[in-house]
């Protein structure tokens, strides 16, 4: 069994990664030739618990308990141990990945002024979260953040300072000139 952590560690190519500390913040999005390279089936495990969110795609964990389809718009905790992926080689995965160590979770969860109810039941390996829409946004504003705190990102930097920043007649403006070689119509500048 692979160690998933180290593996997304390891492949930066495949994985845009955010660290700080033991905390791992990662996009993972398939690509064509990491599809074709494996099995349908892959064992891994990880020393930490892990939060996704699938953009796009579908996969299956099996667990010693039992198997869940996890698939597009889904958010799911999944705890530290092992498991089995089953993987759909005709079809791309895409997920926003956060793997979170136990001390993360108590230190974060000790800030809250209203403390958790203790419940002694039985967990599963594998959670999935209720669906929100603050849930989603959080997944989407996590990951411009993440490309925003990196300061080799400047060109996208200045893209977003530009966004910040500058007057829609200059925004418009400069989508005219970069674009003015496809023979746009003029109600195809009405999203900016």
């Amino acid at each position: 069994m692979i160690n998933f952590y180290e593996s997304v560690l390891q492949h930066q190519g495949y994985y845009r990664q955010f660290t700080c500390s033991d905390s791992l913040v990662t996009i993972f999005n398939c690509p064509l030739e990491a599809r074709l390279m494996k099995s349908k089936f892959s064992g891994a495990w990880s020393q930490y618990n892990y939060l996704f969110y699938v953009i796009e795609g579908t996969k299956i964990w099996h667990t010693a308990q039992k198997s869940y389809t996890i698939g597009n718009e889904t958010c799911v905790f999944v705890r530290k141990g092992a498991w089995i992926f089953e993987n759909f080689l005709d079809k791309g995965f895409c997920v926003v990945l956060f793997f979170i160590p136990d001390k993360f979770i108590c230190d974060t969860l000790k800030t809250k002024s209203k403390p958790l109810n203790s419940s002694r039941q039985i967990v599963e390996p594998v959670m999935i979260l209720e669906k929100s829409a603050a849930l989603t946004g959080f997944f989407l504003k996590e990951l411009i953040l993440t490309i925003a705190d990196n300061p080799a990102n400047a060109e996208i930097l200045s893209y977003f300072c530009s966004l910040l920043h500058e007057p829609q007649h200059l925004s418009l403006q400069r989508v005219m000139e970069d674009n003015f070689c496809f023979n746009l119509k003029l109600e195809q500048y009405d999203f900016i």
